[in-house]
This record gives structure tokens, sequence and C-alpha cells, in this order.
């Protein structure tokens, strides 16, 4: 998520992201019984690997609907910059969790639905305000195919945040008709009907067209480019399922600059012509950046990365494209190792709500600040010592970590505190345990979502302790523990 500036000694931001999956295959989701009537399994494509558990968030409630498990997003975008128009057609698989004559999605006001269909067939919905609420039956644990045509001129809407660095979330258009997209802790449903939750992870694939030399970028690997008539078509695939707040789409005069990582991973740079100088060097690092967190985590967990550089002070760890604000801080090495850092801590292993972003960005910090320590040939017992000193200040004004006041998301507490809390943990079981447990989460708990039901448990079973009070202390105290 995006990483607070206040305090830019050795801290920096942390992306929030927007990612856009794809499915395995070149198979369509097309329904394979009678119309209304739920896909069949020999019919449909397999995708097993999306399927979650919705839940109500309890920290944001009004956004996202547990009855509904995305499975696959088919999304076809194209983009007018002249009228500042997007139109859609959308496909969503899903999987139904209750029974019932209706269902909803999240979809920002200012677009229009032409037409809703069910298995194939057109069927009614409202649409008021964000709520796309569609009439079609339902059975719990069946499959459907909804379809979704839609144009507007999609906004971005208010964030529930303290942030200096942005206001809004969601579909951001620039002075000049270019777009980009960050989407934390919701906004997603300003360019695509989605149930908007972060327990909800699915597969996509995305199709972007926009008046040539302009090209639109997404998530995953680009598996075709298509530049014919004054229009360039991208295609994009993520094999690998996303949240929506970790997809991302951006409209713009974006060259493609390709590299790899020393393991292998296929790199691509998306950057306008006219980006300030400081931009490339700073993505140049982020092969190295590779390296040093696949030492401490292990191998890279998606099959590509990318980082798209838009007009934003800010930046996302968007699933395998993250999105990067052009200014010199948010493409610093530090910020290119953060939004990194959380390709294993938020991305493949997502929270199941809200109120457990600490597990993001704690995580990602404390590597931030152990890489900044190696950076500076320094023990990073003195970069704690640096951030001990305002954390208190943070917690005070936002809330403990793990129980943050919801109009203050995205602030200090949830960084600071955690990455403090993982270096005293560190000091208590020694460098072998603690390195063997950061690794350990992301690799058995791969594509997945998690809590800190799931997540302290499992962290006392693997170290043999009983770890709740210091977990509380830190984790909901109103002020910051001792430190050893």
């Amino acid at each position: 998520m995006r990483n607070p500036a206040r305090h830019t000694l050795s801290v920096l931001a942390c992306a929030g992201a927007l990612v856009l999956t794809g499915c395995s295959g070149d198979a369509e989701p097309a329904p394979g019984a009678a119309p209304s009537e739920p896909v069949t399994p020999e019919a449909a494509p397999d995708y097993d690997v999306a399927l979650s558990e919705p839940v109500e968030d309890s920290v944001y409630p009004d956004v996202g609907d547990p009855s509904v498990d995305a499975l696959h997003y088919d999304l076809d975008l194209t983009w007018d910059p002249d009228a500042r128009v997007l139109t859609g057609e959308q496909e969503l698989t899903f999987r139904a969790t209750t029974t019932g004559d209706t269902f909803q999605l999240d979809l920002g006001e200012p677009l229009e639905v032409t037409e809703v269909t069910f298995d194939g067939e057109t069927v009614d919905f409202e649409h008021v305000g964000k709520d796309l609420v569609v009439t079609a039956p339902v059975t719990a644990d069946e499959r459907y195919v909804l379809g979704v045509d839609y144009a507007g001129t999609p906004e971005a809407v208010p964030a529930p945040t303290m942030r200096g660095d942005f206001s809004d979330t969601g579909f951001t258009i620039t002075d000049t008709g270019e777009t980009w997209t960050m989407q934390e802790p919701f906004g997603a449903y300003t360019w695509y009907a989605v149930n908007d939750q972060p327990a909800d992870k699915a597969l996509y694939d995305v199709e972007l067209s926009v008046p040539s030399p302009w090209v639109g970028v997404a998530n995953g690997e680009l598996t075709d480019r298509d530049d014919e008539d004054g229009v360039t078509t991208t295609t994009w695939h993520l094999a690998e399922p996303a949240a929506s707040y970790l997809t991302t789409v951006a409209f713009g005069d974006f060259e493609m600059t390709e590299d790899v990582s020393p393991s292998g991973v296929p790199i691509t740079y998306w950057v306008q012509p006219d980006a300030p100088a400081h931009v490339m060097p700073g993505l140049r690092t982020t092969p190295a950046a590779i390296a040093w967190l696949e030492e401490k985590l292990g191998p890279y967990p998606f099959d590509t990365f990318g980082t798209v550089v838009v007009d934003s002070d800010s930046g996302m760890e968007t699933q395998t494209m993250v999105t990067l604000g052009d200014t010199d801080y948010t493409t610093s090495p530090a910020v290119v190792l953060h939004e990194l850092a959380h390709q294993w801590y938020g991305d493949t292993v997502t929270p199941d709500d809200w109120r457990d972003v600490w597990m993001n960005e704690g995580m990602a910090m404390y590597l931030q600040g152990m890489w900044q320590a190696d950076q500076d040939r320094r023990p990073v017992d003195a970069v704690m010592d640096e951030w001990a000193r305002f954390e208190d200040e943070e917690r005070a004004l936002a809330g403990p970590p793990a129980d943050y006041d919801p109009q203050s998301f995205g602030s200090g507490n949830i960084y600071y505190g955690p990455a403090l809390m993982w270096h005293e943990l560190r000091q208590r079981i020694g460098d072998d345990e603690f390195f063997r447990i950061m690794r350990a989460w992301p690799e058995e708990r791969t594509n997945t979502n998690a809590g800190r039901d799931d997540y302290l448990p499992w962290l006392e079973e693997q170290t043999g302790r009983e770890l709740s009070a210091f977990f509380d202390a830190w984790l909901l105290g109103k002020r910051t523990p001792p430190r050893g």
C-alpha cells in the first residue's frame, strides 16, 4: 500500500495496488447450460484456484458483497481520451455463496449500464449509487456468468485517509486525458463491476484499446499488442488470482523497456518519453531488489513483474505491475523494493479484512528497513531506533495498527509499529528461526487470503511459543510497548 511520506529518513512509499489477473488457458468462460441455469463444471473453465470465502469487511462494510465469489473477470475496455469516455464490456464468472433472487456488485455511479446478461439472457437490474443489483435466481455453490455493458466518464471516489499524497481512489483522469488507477482500500468499482473487497480474489483477462500512439497497461503478462487503424490494442493475462484493490489499468503515451532479474524474472518498465530524469535509474534497481528479496523470501511468486509510472504523488503494489507516481520519492530504490516486497506480503497472501492491513505493511516496511540498513552499512537496530522515536506519535494519531481509525487509512501506525514488532520477535527467537518463518508464510499460503486469526496461531505453532500477549501489546496497545 501507499507508504507514508511524513518521515522520509529511511522510510519510503508503499503501494496499495490494483492488479489484473488472468485465467489459465484460452477458453472463453461460456456457459454450458441452458439460459438462467448454472454453468456446469464440464462446460466451465477451471477457475478453482480463484475460489474464495468472501466476507463483509469489518472496517469498510459498505463495499463488497459476501454473497458473490468472483472467479474470473474478462474485461474489454476502450478509452477515448478526447471525449473522456470509458466503454466497457465485461464477463464475470462467479460462484454464488447464498441462494436468492438477487445479488449485487459495486460499480461507479457515473458509468451508465446499458445491458446486463445472466448466463446469456438479458435480465433486469438496478443501478443506484455504486450498487448494481441484478435480478436473477442463484443457488449457493453454483457458478454463473454475468455480462455487463457500460460506458461513461469514471470518477475517483473520496479516500478515508489523512494522508497528504492522495485524497481519492480509483480511476483518475489527467488534464491531458491520460488515466491511471490506484484503489486501496476500495475504488476498483469506479471502472468495472466488481466485488470490491480484499477477501475475494479472482483471475483476470483484460483487453485495452486506445487511440495510437497511446497504449493501455494492466497487470500480468502482455500476450498481444496490435496497432491497426489508428488504435492500439493490448491484451493482458494474469495467471494468479488477485484482490480487486491490486488491479491496475493505465492509458497513456507509455514506452516499454524490457529487463530481467538475475533469477530470470521478465521485467518491463512502462514510462512516458517526457518522464523526469530520475525515473529510469530508480526503476533499473528492480533486478537487484528482486535478488535481495529472493534471498530473504524465496523465489518471486509470480511469472512476470512490471512497473507503470504515472502522474501521481503516490504508488501502489498492484500485483505484478506496480503503479508508481513519477516523483523522485516514489521511484526511489527504497520504494521500488517496498512495493516488490508486497508481491510476497500482500499480493500472493492477501488479508481477508482491512483490519489486518498491518500484515502487508509491517513486513514490507521491515524488509525496507533491513534493506536500508544494508545500503547504509549499519545495523538494522539503528534504523529501528530511528523509527521508534516517532512510532508512538503515529499510534496516537491514527490508533493501534490492528484497530485503527477507519478515517485514517494508510497512516504510519500500520507501518512502523508492526515493523518494530517484527524486529522484536526476531531478537526473541533468533535470526535462523525468524528468517525461516518469514519465508515459510508466503510459500505455504500462495494465492490465498488470511487474517490475524490464521496468522498469529500459525506463528505460535511455528515458534513453539505463547505470543498472544506480545502480539496484543504491539497490535492493539494504545502505546508503543517497551523494546528489548
